[in-house]
């Protein structure tokens, strides 16, 4: 869509208000409203100014002036505003030297990109996230200096089988039965289906919806495979999207990787595929129809996985889920359809255009585009430098014997972890000046001094019940 085109959209839809949005450098949508009046051509090319400095990691005070300039193949009606409201997300710019910002993640998804091509591997990286999410009637939560809680409810939850709900009707889901029943069992099938059609409203390729493992709500959406930032877009309006639905029905939605206590965490398994002149790169004679260089990418990404996560798993609470043991793949190895095996090669198909590998360590907290360019980068060191992946994992890990697993990498076990990985492991991303080292130092220090820090200094809950009476 042009600029043209989006002023006529504004004519024949009758718009009254332009939402700009942009991402902040942890991953929440951020945004401002103008009068319809206020959008001209012009505005795609000069941009609008904001205070850069209340944005989370971005400007000092003393440098705040930036720019926002809409994208018009980003424009979509937002089906939630009360008056006909058009969205865009915009790029961000110094408005001194109209330079692209380093911390805007989605300059740093555009620049990945512009590497790969340069590269002369390849001329398009697909993305496909697998993201999932609860469905909760109630959540509550508070952190004093003297009391701290959470409590999350479901109608669907296996807690509430003894609940007065007047009546209750005793469709109540089990821990880690909920893949996949139908209804009355499965009671978010109507909620799910309205988000579904919101999202194709939107102009997003939705392939399924479907209840997921957990009691609870647990669901899962899933969009159809397409360029990265073009992905990183859409994963933004999807979670707006379902958040919005939610609201409507008076539920909430969250994409915390593990509300729950014994039961499934929420993941985002990512499909990753490279193509060069409308061909697929990825599909070969090798191991599970894989090309050398598919098998490269996939040495790339687990020989840089534990620094990886610092991106595709950015939350104290992301290591909740990512738990020996349990469903999580933390075993950094690859296989042909084994779940339990970091990098999986799916084989739904023999077509050499469905084939791609998933990175099945990520969850839906991350900021896509920081996450998507980072395996992107590593997928592009391993294809480089033609980094072997080692033997296929095609044994159920879970049996193998101690000694056995021992020999098996694993990712990190908490997000202090992980960014010391990314200290210690960040030249690969740093190369085309995709991932600057203001960005690398710059995302260590808001992490560890807002999340890893806060939560360490906190007293937990269960703390209370294993020491209070010592």
């Amino acid at each position: 869509m042009t600029p043209n085109e989006v002023l006529a959209m504004c004519r024949e839809r009758d718009v009254k208000a332009v939402d700009l949005r942009f991402m902040d450098f942890p991953g929440l949508w951020q945004h401002f409203t103008i009068p319809v009046n206020k959008l001209d051509e012009d505005t795609f090319e000069d941009g609008l100014g904001f205070d850069g400095s209340s944005i989370r990691g971005w400007k000092a005070i003393n440098e705040s002036d930036m720019l926002v300039v809409p994208q018009p193949d980003t424009a979509f009606i937002d089906p939630f505003m009360e008056i006909p409201t058009i969205a865009m997300i915009c790029n961000i710019q110094d408005p001194i030297t109209r330079e692209d910002y380093t911390r805007d993640p989605r300059n740093v998804a555009r620049k990945a990109v512009n590497y790969l091509r340069s590269s002369g591997i390849a001329d398009t990286a697909y993305f496909g996230p697998e993201a999932e999410f609860f469905i909760f009637d109630d959540v509550r939560f508070d952190q004093t200096p003297n009391s701290g809680f959470y409590s999350v409810d479901s109608i669907e939850g296996q807690w509430n089988r003894g609940k007065d709900e007047g009546p209750n009707l005793g469709y109540k889901l089990r821990h880690k039965e909920g893949y996949f029943p139908v209804p009355p069992a499965d009671q978010m099938m109507n909620i799910r289906n309205e988000m579904m059609q919101a999202l194709i409203d939107a102009g997003l390729n939705v392939e399924c919806q479907h209840h997921e493992v957990g009691t609870a709500g647990q669901a899962e959406i899933d969009l159809k495979f397409d360029e990265l930032v073009t992905m990183a877009d859409s994963m933004m309006l999807y979670k707006y999207i379902i958040k919005n639905v939610a609201t409507r029905h008076n539920k909430t939605v969250t994409f915390m990787p593990k509300p729950i206590f014994e039961d499934n965490g929420s993941g985002m398994h990512t499909h990753i595929s490279l193509w060069k002149d409308n061909e697929p790169l990825f599909a070969g004679s090798g191991y599970a129809g894989l090309s050398e260089m598919a098998l490269h990418a996939i040495g790339g990404i687990l020989r840089h996985a534990p620094a990886l996560l610092a991106f595709t798993n950015p939350t104290t609470n992301s290591y909740k889920r990512l738990v020996p043991g349990f469903e999580a793949p933390v075993n950094l190895a690859y296989s042909q359809r084994n779940r339990s095996a970091a990098c999986r090669i799916p084989m739904y198909s023999p077509s050499p255009k469905s084939k791609r590998i998933e990175f099945r360590c990520p969850d839906p907290s991350c900021n896509p585009y920081l996450a998507f360019a980072a395996l992107l980068m590593a997928v592009i060191d391993g294809i480089q430098n033609k980094i072997n992946p080692g033997d296929p994992m095609d044994k159920d890990i879970y049996d193998l014997a101690p000694e056995e697993l021992a020999e098996v990498p694993k990712t990190p076990g908490s997000l202090g972890g992980a960014l010391q990985a990314l200290a210690d492991d960040h030249e690969f991303l740093l190369r085309g000046d995709v991932f600057t080292k203001d960005v690398i130092s710059t995302w260590i220090h808001y992490k560890t001094e807002n999340e890893v820090d806060a939560l360490r200094l906190r007293p937990h809950p269960y703390e209370f019940c294993l020491y209070y009476d010592i």
